[in-house]
C-alpha cells in the first residue's frame, strides 16, 4: 500500500486526535508517549484555542510565547494574502531586497535602544542566537583580535536549539547525548556578577568575544533578574571590552511591559536577539538588533562579505505580517495593557505559594508568572507535572512546565483579567487535586520584582508610570 494511499484523508480524518499512530515527529516530545495520543489544537480565537474534540482553552503560554496579539487576527492573514498576491518572497543575498523588508528593517532601527541600529533578519529565534555567535566572533576577527573566541553564557539560559545555541545552553538535558558542540563556551551561575568578572579575568579580555544573556531567564524557568544584576553585570563587560548580547526572543516586543527589556533596563546592549513577538507566530521570522559600533567593520570594510544568510532573511510575507503585528500592539495599546496586568498576575498568582507543593511564585514582570513545584516532589514522582498540566487541561488551561518544574504563565496580551483568574483558580484545583494542601504561611515564599513602588533592577522611580514613558511611539511605514 502506498504511503499515499495509506495516510490518505478519509483514512485519517483532519483534526482527529486519537489516531493509532502518527508520522510527525514532534519536537520536545517523548514519542513513545505522544504517538497516538496527540491534543490537535483546530482554531484559536483571541486568548483561546479549540481542540479537534470540541474542548476551549484558555491559552495560558501564548502557544510558546510567541503569540502576544491573540489569535484568529484577521488583519494578520490579510497583510500576508496582499504581500504572496504581490510578491510572496525573494532573496535578499547580495544588493537585493524586498520593499517589505526594508521598512521593517527601518522600523525596528527606530525601535530600537541602540544607536545607528542596523537589522539582520533570520527565521526564528535559534536562527538569530546561531548568527549572533558567528558575528561576534567575525567582529573581533575583522577588528584583528582572532583569539576572542570565548562566549559565556549563564545556567537556567536557553539560547534557541541550533548547534551554537544548544552548546550555550544552560539546561544540561538540552546538551545530553549531543557531545561536545563547542569547546570554547563557559556556562555560569546565572545570578552572580562577580563570577562573570572572575570567569572573564580567567579566560583573558582578550580571548572573550561576547556575554549572552536573557534579560528575564525564560524557558529556565521565568528568572527575573536580581536587583541592581543587569546594571552590574553590563558594567563588567564595558569595563572589559566583552560585548554584551541581549537575548530577548521572548522579552522582545512588549511581553516585560517596554518593547525591549533593554529598554526597561538601560542595557544598551551590542546586540539584541529577537523573534516570536516580531510576528506574533504568524509567520516565522527573527531578527538580529546591531548597534552601528558592531556594524562598523561589516559595513565599511571595502571587499569584506560576511558569508552568512539564511535563505528566508528578511522573507517579504513575514516583513508584511510583522508590520501589521506592530500595528496592533501600538494601535491598541498593547504594551500599556501588559503594563496594567503585571501587577495583576502577581496579585492572583500569589496566594498559590501557600499550597504545601510549590517552592515559590515567580511574578511581576510583565505579563510572566512561574509557579514552581517543590525540587523534592518532581524528584521523587516524575509524573507529577504531567499530571498537573493534565489536571489543568481538564478545567480548560493549555500550557505546559518549564525546565526547572514551572508551570508557565505567559499569555497574550489581550488576555482578560477574568481569566487570568481562571487560570490561577485552575492551578490551585489541580494542585489540590493532586494532593497540595494550601497553607498561610507567615512569609511567602515569593520571588517578585519591586514593581509597584520602586523598581530598583531598572532605576525607576514608580515602575508603572515610567514603564509607559518607554513605550515608543508608532514608527510608521
Amino acid at each position: 500500500m502506498s504511503c499515499r494511499r495509506r495516510y490518505a484523508t478519509h483514512d485519517y480524518p483532519v483534526g482527529v486526535s486519537n489516531r493509532a499512530s502518527t508520522t510527525f515527529w514532534h519536537p520536545f516530545a517523548d514519542m513513545s508517549a505522544v504517538n497516538g495520543h496527540e491534543l490537535v489544537v483546530m482554531s484559536g480565537d483571541g486568548a483561546r484555542v479549540r481542540a479537534s474534540d470540541g474542548r476551549e482553552f484558555i491559552d495560558a503560554s501564548a502557544a510558546l510565547w510567541f503569540n502576544s496579539v491573540g489569535h484568529g487576527r484577521k488583519e494578520l492573514a490579510e497583510a500576508a494574502a496582499a504581500q504572496m498576491m504581490t510578491l510572496a518572497a525573494y532573496s535578499n543575498f547580495g544588493d537585493q531586497a524586498t520593499e517589505p523588508t526594508l521598512r521593517l528593517a527601518d522600523r525596528l532601527s527606530a525601535l530600537s535602544p541602540q544607536d545607528d541600529c542596523k537589522v539582520f533578519f533570520t527565521s526564528g529565534g535559534s536562527d538569530a542566537v546561531d548568527t549572533a555567535v558567528k558575528m561576534v566572533r567575525r567582529y573581533w576577527w575583522l577588528k584583528g583580535e582572532p583569539d576572542r573566541s570565548w562566549i559565556i553564557t549563564r545556567n537556567r539560559a536557553y539560547h534557541g536549539m541550533h548547534m551554537a545555541g544548544t552548546a550555550l545552553a544552560g539546561i544540561p538535558a538540552n546538551k545530553d547525548g549531543h557531545g561536545e558542540l563547542d569547546s570554547r563556551v563557559r556556562n555560569i551561575q546565572w545570578d552572580s556578577p562577580a563570577e562573570l568578572a572572575a570567569t572573564i579575568d580567567e579566560l583573558g579580555a582578550d580571548r572573550v568575544a561576547a556575554f549572552f544573556c536573557e534579560p528575564v531567564i525564560g524557558a529556565g524557568g521565568i528568572y527575573p533578574p536580581p536587583p541592581g544584576y543587569l546594571d552590574e553585570v553590563r558594567a563588567i563587560c564595558r569595563e572589559r571590552g566583552i560585548l554584551f548580547v541581549a537575548d530577548e526572543v521572548i522579552t522582545g516586543y512588549g511581553r516585560v511591559g517596554s518593547m525591549f527589556a533593554s529598554t526597561r533596563w538601560s542595557l544598551d546592549p551590542d546586540l539584541i536577539l529577537s523573534a516570536k513577538g516580531l510576528t506574533s507566530g504568524y509567520l516565522p521570522m527573527g531578527a538580529v538588533l546591531v548597534a552601528g559600533r558592531i556594524a562598523e567593520p561589516f559595513w565599511n570594510s571595502p571587499g569584506v562579505m560576511w558569508r552568512h544568510g539564511y535563505t528566508y532573511s528578511g522573507h517579504a510575507t513575514a516583513a508584511a505580517v510583522a508590520m501589521a503585528n506592530l500595528d496592533i500592539i501600538e494601535r491598541e495599546g498593547l504594551i500599556e495593557r501588559v503594563v496594567a496586568l503585571q501587577p495583576v498576575i502577581s496579585r492572583l498568582l500569589n496566594p498559590i505559594g501557600q499550597h504545601g507543593a510549590v517552592h515559590e511564585i515567580r511574578a511581576g514582570v510583565g505579563l510572566l508568572g512561574a509557579v514552581q513545584i517543590k525540587p523534592e516532589i518532581l524528584a521523587a514522582d516524575p509524573t507529577f507535572g504531567p499530571r498537573l498540566i493534565g489536571q489543568l487541561r481538564e478545567r480548560g488551561v493549555l500550557t505546559r512546565m518549564l525546565a526547572d518544574g514551572s508551570v508557565q504563565v505567559s499569555p497574550p496580551f489581550i488576555i482578560s483579567e477574568d481569566d487570568l483568574a481562571s487560570i490561577a483558580k485552575a492551578i490551585d484545583e489541580s494542585l489540590g487535586e493532586l494532593g497540595s494542601v494550601r497553607q498561610p504561611r507567615p512569609t511567602l515564599h515569593v520571588n517578585l520584582l519591586p514593581d509597584q513602588t520602586s523598581d530598583e533592577a531598572g532605576g525607576f522611580g514608580s515602575s508603572d508610570e515610567r514603564l509607559l514613558a518607554d513605550v515608543p511611539p508608532h514608527h510608521g511605514g
